[in-house]
């Protein structure tokens, strides 16, 4: 039964924070919120990012939940921080509008997957895969054997297409020719007044700037404080000194891991 008294907040606005690698969590995390958001009717939510990108899956599914919250009357306005490149630009561009820090790092526009070949070390020290498979690429970017001429052919398919997606999103979200969007697109980064002067972003300024900008689209008072939502839950390792840094360093590892062999919109130095 649909709770008939479902608080609104017609005078308030919104605000979600995406500051780590896209994942398949941040995307839970995301989602979980943008649907609380509708639900309580906010007439406007500010996305915070500071997010070097990640998997291109993962970012599309927040790009399209945004879109449809839009679609549903609510106003987007992305802040980008320290960095917003790649999958980052991906789901900035759902927004109405992008307010960049002047040297925000942002761009990287493009597609990469990597995998690792191995197999000079593994001869060295012995080490054999045995493999049975159904078809001649069913092991493409197998860690015991170099990439054949052949996957890596099959591979650039791929990437080809998933970076066409990329630019149509872009050149759509800034009303851009997809010609244009190409003559940048090729994973360089810029700072946030450089992407100013491409089109990429609408405002120079920080985060109060994108909440006065949401703030003067919906007619409310810029004053009041935003209600964040997908705040994550504070762990035990919270209350360590350095445990930022630790949190960190373990984020980094695991989605190298988990990223392994996935398309990815990601800067990666």
């Amino acid at each position: 039964m649909i709770w008939p008294f479902r608080r609104k907040s017609k005078k308030r606005m919104a605000r979600i924070v995406i500051d780590e690698p896209i994942t398949s969590s941040t995307r839970l995390s995301v989602l979980k919120a943008i649907k609380q958001i509708e639900d309580r009717e906010f007439p406007a939510l500010i996305v915070r990012i500071d997010s070097p990108g990640g998997t291109v899956g993962d970012s599309q599914e927040i790009y399209s939940a945004i879109k449809r919250l839009k679609d549903k009357g609510c106003k987007v306005v992305a802040s980008f921080g320290n960095i917003s490149a790649s999958g980052g630009v991906y789901i900035g561009v759902a927004s109405d509008k992008i307010v960049a820090n002047p040297g925000t790092i942002t761009g990287s526009i493009g597609v990469i997957i990597r995998g690792n070949n191995l197999s000079e070390l593994l001869n060295k020290i012995g080490i054999k895969f045995e493999t049975v498979k159904s078809g001649i690429y069913k092991d493409i970017l197998s860690p015991d054997k170099p990439l054949s001429d052949e996957g890596r052919k099959l591979l650039q398919g791929l990437i080809d297409e998933s970076y066409r997606q990329f630019t149509e999103a872009v050149a759509e979200g800034r009303n851009l020719p997809v010609e244009d969007v190409k003559s940048f697109a090729d994973g360089r980064i810029f700072t946030g007044t450089q992407a100013k002067d491409l089109g990429l972003v609408d405002e120079i300024g920080d985060e109060v700037v994108a909440r006065e900008l949401a703030a003067s689209m919906v007619k409310v008072d810029p004053k009041i404080q935003p209600i964040t939502f997908g705040k994550k839950k504070k762990k035990i390792l919270g209350f360590i000194p350095g445990s930022k840094i630790i949190e960190k360093i373990i984020q980094s590892i695991f989605f190298e891991v988990n990223s392994s062999n996935k398309i990815l919109w990601l800067y990666k130095p």
